[in-house]
């Protein structure tokens, strides 16, 4: 097709859209480990997960068989808020670069919320209501997905309580109060508000927080209180389901005009937007049909991926949820408090790492400095200021791209742009003032917690 007739933003129409989420297990051949109960060791079942997580959503979490579940319509009315998103031609971007390399990159920006997390948590809070439940409980890092799960709840008049991660509590006020807009409360995680909090802190001292820690407070707050359950935003195989409706949208708008994308590229925290990206191209290769090439971008200060190891681990601080088997820097890790507060989790999906430890997908991890410089270059050309955590993966893309103009090959290269940087202009002005800091954990802060991973035969 002639480069003429691609625009520059690619919607689909509203009859378009996907009515089935893809379950990428389904066509995996190697499962993800199962979750394990921390204190038997033996797999969870359906009856124990219940005790946490809203019925359907368990069953959504064990099932890696089915390849299509169907979108409720009141999810699917919802959706079409905000939904389609678009898939952009990045024309400036490859101008500037002056690359042979074709770039898009599909949009998640485009809702109150700022980012692609909504499109699990009006899933999660609809059968959180369908349920009879109260209210939800959650954790949030940089505060998109408490943004986010606080929308839901708002919309289906359920209570939501939102344990946020101490450090980006304080760097990120307005996030908070966005929250709080939509009738959440907000808590600054670790806390004395829960058992498991008071414990952190003693332990832990004027720590920052981190994901695993807010994660522990959300489940005993959760847990402690009559219709209430716990939903979560990342890492879960449920989320990645319901985040399949990013790749799904891109395959059929790249269809359509018959792109097909050789490098597929996203930022990985948890794994929440990166799975959904890929996940239908990744069954294609799976089944034989097509062979694309994925890379998980993540910070160096909190390299799960390309430093952790791949095992069984608490998926918290407190040590009070289910085991699940995942490339790990151990679940008493505490990253340093870098600006991407969306990907400082500990551990990766089980369903990435699967991924990953069969060799189907590759992985890096860049500096803080050099994905502000990216991001930077990004905004100046097309026109969006990213979040930091998008920027993960727009530096791997200008990187790509920049390969392809020293070797002269026309690769096309397809990246998740999962939000907006507009709540994180704190961290823009320390980049600009020269403030921002690389950190990088040495061995022995890995060890720390590598040594305090379960013993799991």
């Amino acid at each position: 097709m002639s480069e003429k007739t691609i625009p520059y933003k690619i919607y689909l129409e509203e009859n378009e859209l996907p009515t089935s989420w893809y379950n990428v297990r389904a066509d995996m051949k190697n499962k993800p480990a199962p979750l394990l109960n921390p204190a038997t060791l033996k797999p969870m079942t359906a009856e124990e997960l219940e005790t946490v997580f809203c019925k359907e959503l368990v069953q959504q979490e064990l099932d890696d068989t089915t390849p299509y579940i169907e979108i409720p319509e009141e999810i699917r009315n919802f959706y079409k808020m905000y939904r389609p998103s678009p898939l952009v031609r990045a024309y400036c971007l490859e101008e500037k670069l002056q690359t042979p390399a074709k770039i898009y990159y599909k949009f998640e920006g485009n809702n109150t919320s700022g980012s692609h997390k909504l499109n699990s948590a009006i899933a999660q809070a609809y059968y959180a209501k369908k349920q009879g439940l109260k209210g939800v409980t959650t954790e949030t890092g940089a505060g998109q997905w408490g943004t986010a799960l606080s929308m839901a709840c708002a919309y289906f008049d359920l209570d939501c309580k939102v344990y946020m991660v101490k450090v980006s509590y304080e760097q990120k006020p307005f996030r908070r109060e966005v929250m709080r807009t939509y009738g959440a409360s907000v808590t600054p995680s670790p806390s004395e508000t829960t058992e498991v909090g008071k414990r952190i802190l003693a332990e832990h001292p004027g720590t920052t927080g981190s994901l695993g820690c807010a994660i522990s407070e959300a489940v005993e707050a959760a847990t402690t209180r009559e219709g209430y359950r716990y939903v979560l935003g990342s890492v879960l195989s449920q989320v990645l389901l319901h985040q399949s409706i990013i790749g799904l949208e891109s395959k059929i708008a790249m269809d359509k005009y018959g792109i097909v994308p050789d490098i597929i590229i996203g930022c990985a925290g948890g794994g929440s937007n990166l799975g959904g990206l890929i996940s239908p191209f990744m069954g294609e290769m799976l089944r034989g049909e097509r062979d694309y090439r994925f890379i998980a971008v993540e910070p160096a200060s909190c390299p799960s991926l390309t430093r952790g190891v791949y095992a069984y681990d608490y998926c918290d601080t407190g040590k009070v949820c289910p085991l699940q088997k995942m490339y790990t820097l151990g679940s008493g890790f505490i990253p340093s408090p870098n600006h991407a507060g969306g990907l400082r989790y500990h551990g990766m999906s089980a369903v990435l790492s699967q991924l990953y430890d069969d060799g189907l997908m590759e992985a890096r991890s860049v500096g803080q400095t050099e994905v502000f410089e990216a991001a930077e270059q990004f905004a100046r050309v097309e026109g969006i200021l990213p979040a930091p955590e998008s920027s993960h993966a727009i530096k791997a893309a200008i990187d790509e791209a920049m390969k392809c103009k020293e070797t002269g090959e026309e690769k096309t290269i397809l990246f998740g742009l999962t939000g907006t940087g507009y709540f994180d202009m704190l961290a823009y002005e320390r980049f600009h003032n020269q403030e921002m800091t690389d950190y990088v954990p040495t061995e022995a802060d890995l060890k720390v917690g590598f040594d305090g991973l379960p013993k799991v035969e």
